[in-house]
């Protein structure tokens, strides 16, 4: 096996070097204190719990920055006193419910701060000086976690021993800049995937609230916000006086291949397409998807799913259990109508079309939808209303893919630049 990455930075060619865990650390004492001897309110020593290891903090913490509990009863820290962390240590959870068993996080920015390895934690400290961050990202990586499975005990609870890392092998460069080069380009990439997942998480809430401000509420005829110009009241139509149920239906035969749609992620209003074949369809009722319209699940549409069509969907098939509607021309804009029904609004309209049942049992009924009234603006107001929040969505989209694919960039590089 080959001592070099298959990726690594301009200026560095030598080979690393292979060292048992035991030659590289030294142990530290961890203190066994549950979650009840710990608060977040005062003390003088805090503590890094390995729930919080493996669930809340990354491949190292920023001590200074981090929120840590601290330990309750200071006369239970005495005999610890040798075993503060300091920057550049790590601390390793020993017991998980499933392999993320051995997550580790490295410490750093501790300087000034009391600070002890708690309950399920296996601490370690570098017996030379690594790189800042490096450790941390490489016990975390493919590269030396893959060694820890085999070694893992437990069935419910996994866990693995002190003893049993002891004989794992670390793969690592001889240069403290190349070390320190690789800890400051995950660093760099988590601090993108963190942006962009809070870019995603802000522009989630800004659409739950403008999806809040922007239609009446219950018993109002206007909004509390809306587009200059617009200040007359809200009508009131039935649903059946502007939406028209659409579906041709298709012509069952035992060949040729068609593909079907259907609502899942409920309230998401995300489609789902798979390949089926006449035979396969049997006697179900089906019919031809048609464009610039919507479609309810009617076993969740009042959990809000709703999705529309657009032209990409001609010649799909969709059961009946996802009826469409084509909102009239000119009094209704499917955008903004499609937004409609992930208000609490247009789920109290769904719900109280789907009679009977009780829970996730309750069904649309589409006779008693066709007669529900339906409070909408002017056209212009609608199409306002629908570009903003369809704009909106797709920023919140765009933040959404950034987030996946830096994610994505990570795992691969954590795999190519560790060996």
């Amino acid at each position: 096996m080959s001592n070099t990455p298959n990726i690594r930075f301009k200026g560095f060619s030598d080979a690393w070097e292979q060292r048992k865990f035991a030659n590289v650390f030294d142990g530290l004492q961890n203190n066994t204190l549950s979650r009840a001897e710990l608060n977040y309110e005062s003390g003088d020593v805090k503590n890094v719990h390995y729930g919080d290891v493996l669930i809340k903090f990354g491949d190292y913490i920023d001590a200074s920055e981090t929120e840590l509990p601290y330990i309750s009863d200071s006369s239970k820290v005495e005999k610890f006193r040798n075993s503060f962390l300091q920057d550049g240590d790590i601390v390793i959870a020993d017991t998980a419910e499933d392999d993320t068993v051995g997550k580790c996080t490295e410490i750093q920015c501790s300087e000034g701060m009391q600070l002890l390895s708690g309950l399920h934690t296996i601490a370690c400290r570098p017996k030379e000086k690594y790189g800042p961050k490096f450790l941390g990202y490489y016990i975390n990586s493919p590269a030396y976690h893959n060694q820890l499975k085999p070694l893992m005990q437990g069935i419910k609870v996994t866990s693995i021993s002190k003893s049993a890392l002891q004989d794992t092998d670390l793969i690592v460069p001889k240069s403290i800049e190349e070390q320190t080069k690789i800890g400051e380009y995950f660093s760099n990439l988590d601090n993108l995937i963190t942006l962009h997942q809070h870019k995603y998480n802000e522009m989630l809430i800004l659409k739950r609230y403008l999806l809040q401000k922007m239609f009446p509420k219950r018993g109002r005829k206007v909004p509390e916000i809306r587009f200059d110009g617009f200040k007359e009241e809200w009508k009131q139509y039935k649903c059946k006086d502007i939406f028209d149920k659409v579906g041709v239906p298709v012509k069952l035969k035992k060949d040729g291949l068609y593909r079907e749609i259907g609502i899942r992620s409920h309230g998401k209003g995300i489609f789902h397409k798979d390949e089926v074949t006449g035979a396969e369809i049997g006697n179900k009722r089906v019919f031809w998807i048609e464009q610039n319209c919507f479609i309810l699940n009617i076993v969740f549409a009042w959990e809000r799913a709703v999705a529309k069509t657009t032209k990409n969907e001609i010649g799909m098939i969709a059961s009946h259990r996802f009826p469409m509607y084509k909102p009239k021309t000119g009094i209704v804009d499917l955008d903004y109508i499609t937004k409609f029904f992930i208000t609490d609004q247009g789920k109290d309209i769904l719900e109280m079309a789907s009679p009977g049942g009780a829970g996730r049992n309750k069904t649309l009924g589409q006779k008693e939808f066709a007669e529900s009234n339906i409070l909408i603006p002017s056209y212009e107001e609608q199409i306002k209303i629908g570009e903003t929040i369809k704009a909106l969505d797709e920023l919140i989209n765009l933040n959404l893919f950034k987030y996946e694919k830096l994610k994505e960039i990570k795992k691969y590089m954590l795999k190519n630049m560790f060996v």
